[in-house]
């Protein structure tokens, strides 16, 4: 199994961020009003906890979230999000998120092979569980869609990069 001296510290950055940018490609894909956002970050932090928690999460997932929960995980985290999404736009940040993801998906498996299909598994249930947060396009909590159809979209693509089949 897999942890974090198993990879270089930009390595590791990217495999630390990627479960941030597997929600943000989704909320940016529709973005939402100010619940909506919060719902969508709540689903994203709750994977995390949910992972921590969770018995059968193998070790890289559970080294990822302990690193969450350092104030130098954070502080890498904020700062390797502040670069790469500064001055983007929602296209723009849909967009780098699914590059991202993509390098994420070729570092698993040349690094990580035995733990490269549960972790990119793990990246697109956070990135549906985003999706399905909050409704869009209705009024005060009525109407509207559970997944719009560019979440949907994003979803797809998300799945693509990652490689996922399931």
């Amino acid at each position: 199994m897999a942890n974090k001296q198993n990879f270089t510290l930009e390595e590791w950055t990217k495999l630390l961020e990627s479960p941030m940018i597997a929600g943000m490609a989704v909320s940016a894909a529709e973005p939402s009003g100010l619940w909506g956002a919060l719902k969508e970050a709540f689903a994203s932090s709750s994977a995390l906890v949910a992972a921590k928690s969770d018995a059968s999460s193998n070790e890289l997932i559970k080294a990822i979230v302990a690193d969450f929960e350092t104030s130098e995980g954070r502080s890498t985290i904020q700062e390797a999000l502040r670069m790469r999404f500064a001055d983007a736009k929602p296209a723009d940040v849909v967009q780098r998120s699914l590059a991202s993801l993509e390098d994420v998906s070729r570092l698993l498996q040349t690094k990580a092979p035995n733990d490269a299909a549960t972790f990119k598994a793990w990246l697109q249930t956070i990135s549906q569980e985003v999706a399905e947060a909050s409704k869009e396009g209705g009024f005060l909590g009525f109407g509207g869609v559970q997944v719009t159809d560019a979440e949907k979209g994003t979803l797809a693509d998300i799945k693509k990069k990652l490689g996922v089949t399931a």
